[in-house]
């Protein structure tokens, strides 16, 4: 026979298990809809406090000294007058080596980089242009040259006589 330990189990014991419990849909929302609340209270206040922390940061903003704002004020102007006299002084190389290589300045002024090399490179475009001669008529324009089968297709005979007249060269 065996032994008793002192222990009870129910299942062994026959006792009845307890159901598990189920829920109506009602019931459900009803809970769920608790839960949601006491969620949103968490959060009720949100709207509040940000208007407090734009409060907040308008009354530090106003609080600066005037000390604070006026060296605030120096810095910027200060970055400005470092920013113009690095223009001043960009403008200054680049009309000396402007003058200096006989470029346009106006030209080199628009060019990144070294002011010195861009005027070398410049001088030595400038050197190569001149290589390729000039346009011997000027740049004017000339009147289309008239071949022989031009001045047979002139339908009015004085016409085409006249021309015959000026161009003899062709018809030799």
């Amino acid at each position: 026979m065996p032994e008793n330990t002192g222990t009870v189990d129910n299942a062994t014991q026959g006792a009845p298990a307890e159901p598990e419990r189920t829920f109506t849909q009602a019931e459900m929302d009803a809970i769920i809809g608790e839960r949601l609340k006491r969620d949103r209270a968490k959060y009720a206040d949100y709207d509040e406090l940000k208007a407090k922390a734009a409060k907040y940061d308008e009354a530090e903003e106003a609080s600066k000294s005037e000390l604070q704002k006026a060296v605030e004020e120096r810095d910027a102007l200060k970055a400005r007058l470092e920013k113009l006299e690095a223009d001043a002084k960009r403008a200054e190389e680049v009309a000396k080596a402007a003058a200096e290589h006989g470029v346009d300045a106006a030209l080199l002024a628009r060019m990144s980089g070294d002011v010195e090399e861009n005027a070398k490179f410049l001088e030595k475009q400038m050197a190569n242009v001149s290589k390729y001669g000039s346009v011997p008529d000027g740049g004017e324009q000339q009147p289309p040259t008239i071949t022989r089968d031009a001045i047979e297709a002139i339908k009015d005979p004085v016409e085409r006589v006249r021309m015959r007249a000026q161009h003899l060269d062709l018809y030799q």
